[in-house]
């Protein structure tokens, strides 16, 4: 590994254990003892994928499923099917691959996108 890929790499902060509830959410215990858990709200409104970031010029189209929100894509208003997670799959060492119940699976969560999202008291406090 590089100098400058061995700053921007964390390994203390690579996950230890993941803990997959498609209807709940995922929990990670880090290398560096930290836990955090997200639930399908979060991670699906926190998609680090280009359509819902507006990666190179274009409109983000973020969801709001934590709010309440969900998307537009059903055609019935007063209906909003479960939020859920179909599948889980791993990319490489470094990241999954959420397919997602909304029909929704582009984004690929890194460790440290995850990290970065980290929804405890601790690390909402740091980002602030």
């Amino acid at each position: 590994m590089s100098n400058e890929a061995e700053l921007l790499h964390h390994p203390a902060r690579d996950p230890e254990h993941i803990a997959i509830s498609r209807s709940k959410g995922i929990e990670i215990d880090w290398k560096d003892g930290h836990h955090s858990a997200y639930t399908l709200a979060l991670l699906r409104d926190e998609c680090p994928c280009a359509h819902c970031t507006g990666a190179h010029g274009t409109v983000p189209q973020k969801s709001n499923y934590a709010a309440g929100g969900g998307t537009d894509a059903s055609p019935f208003p007063m209906f909003k099917p479960a939020l859920r997670m179909l599948a889980v799959d791993p990319v490489g060492t470094y990241a999954v691959r959420i397919n997602w119940s909304d029909g929704h699976s582009s984004g690929i969560y890194s460790w440290d996108h995850l990290r970065s999202i980290c929804p405890c008291p601790a690390c909402r406090q740091g980002r602030q």
